[in-house]
């Protein structure tokens, strides 16, 4: 799929691959890719605002994959996962202004590692990256003892 880069674009992959999912009968699988689409997609959205993204959605023998392509030259970088104390959380009243950003992104990219069974960067010359995750199932059958 090819759109431009809106707010409203998270939201809109996330139903749809949720309806491929469901479709595929791979419901179990459903919670984990839509959070990771709706992270990647993000991600795309603020490094490409209103440009061209690309999103990828592929079965697979044992899994599916979610790719997203966006044009920026910039790779994605993740925060470091660090254990807060609670004095470290604080409410924020400029937290619902437009524009305002407290500093406190980056977290999307360790949470796409800790739910995807794979995920990774490939850059597109000249310009622009697939930033992609696989998700892994077992079969019914296999699952139970």
């Amino acid at each position: 799929m090819t759109c431009l880069a809106a707010p409203t674009v998270p939201g809109l992959v996330r139903s749809l691959v949720e309806f491929r999912l469901v479709g595929w009968a791979l419901d179990g699988l459903v919670g984990d890719v839509c959070l990771v689409a709706g992270e990647l997609v993000a991600n795309a959205v603020r490094a490409a605002p209103y440009r061209e993204i690309r999103v990828r959605f592929d079965r697979e023998a044992r899994g599916v994959v979610l790719a997203v392509w966006d044009p920026a030259a910039g790779m994605p970088v993740a925060r470091p996962v660090i254990e807060l104390e609670p004095d470290d959380v604080a409410p924020d009243p400029l937290a619902l202004d437009d524009g305002h950003d407290a500093g406190i992104g980056g977290w999307g990219l360790p949470i796409v590692r800790s739910l995807a069974s794979e995920c990774g960067v490939e850059p597109t010359p000249p310009a622009g990256k697939w930033v992609w995750a696989r998700f892994l199932y077992m079969e019914k059958a296999a699952a139970m003892p």
